[in-house]
């Protein structure tokens, strides 16, 4: 069963044990003495994750670690067992790809991104906005990597990059995309991360008419129209296939992968106020998620 033992508390990690002695579960929450689940805090996303984790069962030694400040702390743990890292952003294992621990030859490691990949998210676009290829971003310098793998991901999309300075000084990039694009799209970088940032973009589309498109439910609720998102429960049922696929690899060679599937958000106030009629979450769910 699992148990929860406070470890790390610089970082407030909480490390969940799973061993057959703890009671503070029922049984039906059982778990194999192999896995261990690092949390280092308490977010509802991550937690949620750590639930649906309980009903692993798995006898060989494996570590998931939850989030980027879990994932630094396991890198840097003594053992050679294989490590997952876990909802991490693409920019999160952009800062952790110079860890020589990641790159140990004993030890195995895996990446599982909280984010679908950019293919998914234009996928939504189009079929939001079917015949409309004029996509606008703001984006920071550090957010190279998203742009990189959105323009691999655009053929046959005309995108409007415009860099700003800061999260806090979108201003004037702003300007330049609105006047060029059919719709906006907010990357999961540090203008995603930060809530003003993500409302300046909210308010540039809104007084241009244009729907803006995200990553996540809370650009969505915010007023964004929709986004592709991965659940909790779809990262937890992901990272027990990816586990799988560790124990079979080999130490040296990290094996990253996006998340998938992809569930859709749809803000219906948002797309009736811009004269939108849009299928129902299930078909576009199901029309992201189709083969390509």
């Amino acid at each position: 069963m699992t148990l929860l033992l406070p470890c790390l508390r610089a970082l407030r990690m909480a490390l969940w044990c799973l061993v057959p002695a703890c009671t503070a579960l029922s049984a039906s929450h059982a778990m194999a003495a192999g896995l261990t689940v690092l949390l280092a805090d308490d977010s509802a996303p991550h937690a949620e994750f750590a639930r649906h984790m309980r009903d692993t069962v798995d006898d060989a030694p494996i570590t998931v670690a939850v989030g980027m400040a879990a994932a630094r702390a396991a890198i840097d743990r003594p053992g050679a067992e294989p490590l997952l890292l876990a909802m991490l952003t693409q920019l999160d294992y952009e800062r952790l790809r110079g860890d020589p621990g990641l790159l140990r030859a004993d030890r195995r490691v895996g990446v599982l991104l909280r984010d679908p990949a950019m293919a998914d998210q234009l996928a939504l676009i189009d079929a939001v906005l079917p015949q409309k290829r004029r996509l606008g971003v703001v984006a920071t310098a550090e957010s190279g990597p998203l742009v990189r793998e959105l323009e691999r991901a655009a053929a046959g999309w005309d995108l409007k990059v415009q860099y700003a300075p800061s999260p806090t000084a979108l201003a004037a990039a702003l300007r330049l995309v609105v006047a060029r694009s059919d719709a906006l799209m907010v990357l999961p970088d540090r203008i995603g991360d930060s809530q003003a940032a993500t409302l300046a973009v909210l308010h540039a589309g809104a007084g241009a008419t244009l729907p803006v498109f995200g990553t996540s439910d809370g650009l969505v609720r915010s007023g964004g129209l929709a986004a592709a998102v991965s659940t909790p429960t779809q990262l937890a049922a992901q990272a027990r296939a990816f586990m799988q696929k560790l124990k079979r690899g080999t130490g040296g060679v990290v094996l990253v992968e996006a998340a998938t599937p992809a569930t859709v958000r749809v803000n219906t106030t948002v797309a009736r106020g811009l004269g939108l009629r849009l299928p129902d979450e299930r078909e576009l769910t199901e029309r992201v998620t189709a083969p390509r």
